[in-house]
């Protein structure tokens, strides 16, 4: 497991180094390094099982893919959902639904103090119920395809843009869905 953390560690630390550097006094929001979440990272394999550290290596993996709406290939580029979707069927092999609020109608519901690496969050960014979706990473932070111009990075759950439009928590059981498989 800490094989799996420190591979992980490496991959985020490989693609920061061919980041390109903020801008003079800009804050590091979405930096994969904020406190707490590289430590997170490392305990990731032990605390919450080989396929919740795989989701999150896919994701992380992801990184600064641009936007593109309906996208959902990392070569061509990502919405909210075409991400998600794409980490969920190269790790797991789960197929799900194409858009966010068909993925929280297909997933089971979860307080958001249950919220454990791998799950998926939601908000309302659209005047809509679940029209953005990202996966959970731990310690507040998701991954996810934000829109036009920008490209696939960590936000913080807390900050005050995504805190006042979450819409819930949603877990994918593996073992217990009805999800089709990727053959």
């Amino acid at each position: 497991m800490r094989r799996i953390a420190a591979f992980v560690l490496s991959a985020l630390l490989t693609v920061a180094a061919h980041a390109a550097p903020p801008a003079p006094g800009a804050p590091l929001v979405g930096a994969p390094a904020a406190e707490g979440l590289l430590g997170q990272l490392q305990s990731v394999g032990t605390e919450t099982g080989l396929m919740a550290s795989q989701l999150m290596n896919t994701a992380l993996g992801l990184i600064g893919v641009p936007y593109r709406m309906g996208g959902s290939t990392a070569e061509t580029g990502f919405d909210c959902s075409g991400f998600v979707r794409y980490v969920y069927a190269n790790t797991l092999g789960l197929v799900l639904p194409r858009r966010a609020a068909e993925q929280a109608q297909a997933t089971t519901p979860i307080a958001k103090d249950d919220l454990r690496p791998g799950d998926l969050v939601f908000f309302n960014t659209m005047r809509r119920a679940f029209s953005h979706v990202g996966v959970y990473l731990g310690d507040g932070k998701f991954i996810h395809s934000p829109s036009k111009g920008d490209s696939v990075k960590i936000s913080d759950m807390n900050d005050r843009y995504w805190a006042r439009r979450f819409n819930g928590a949603r877990r994918v059981d593996a073992a217990e869905t009805s999800l089709p498989l990727v053959r």
